[in-house]
């Protein structure tokens, strides 16, 4: 019976730990502060093109509580490295295209440690629209700081 205990408790709080974690690291407004340099968000929407997880309608649903539409997109002249964009001419990087409202937007922000992990700027796609991209700062622009 202690067994179906344990594998009953392992079961259910693994996945509620995970969940947890997540939340606090991801989500949570209690782990990140806007730092005050970033100019406001304006009135949306915003187009957002995204090229890593936030592909994911789940991921997408959780972050900013909708899974919502997206539309294929291209990037030009930039190549992924891991978890950033770099200027590469010649070459281009597959993602989509997410519209969000202002609300949204700063849960983006949230997520990507916008000023801690991350910058947003806007950017030319290959279709000659532009779209906020979230590119990473600099490696000691964030040591040190709560990630």
């Amino acid at each position: 019976m202690r067994r179906l205990h344990l594998l009953f408790a392992t079961l259910l709080g693994l996945p509620l730990a995970v969940a947890g974690w997540l939340w606090l690291t991801m989500l949570s407004p209690f782990t990140y502060d806007r730092p005050d340099h970033l100019a406001p968000i304006g009135a949306g929407p915003h187009e957002v093109f995204v090229y890593g997880t936030l592909r994911s309608g789940l991921v997408r649903w959780v972050v900013t509580g909708r899974a919502g539409e997206s539309r294929p997109a291209i990037l030009e002249n930039f190549r992924r490295t891991a978890l950033d964009l770099e200027e590469a001419p010649g070459e281009r990087v597959e993602g989509e295209v997410i519209t969000v409202s202002a609300e949204e937007l700063g849960r983006l922000d949230r997520y990507e440690r916008l000023g801690i992990r991350y910058e947003r700027v806007r950017l030319t796609l290959a279709d000659g629209t532009t779209a906020w991209v979230y590119r990473r700062l600099p490696e000691e622009a964030f040591e040190g700081a709560l990630l």
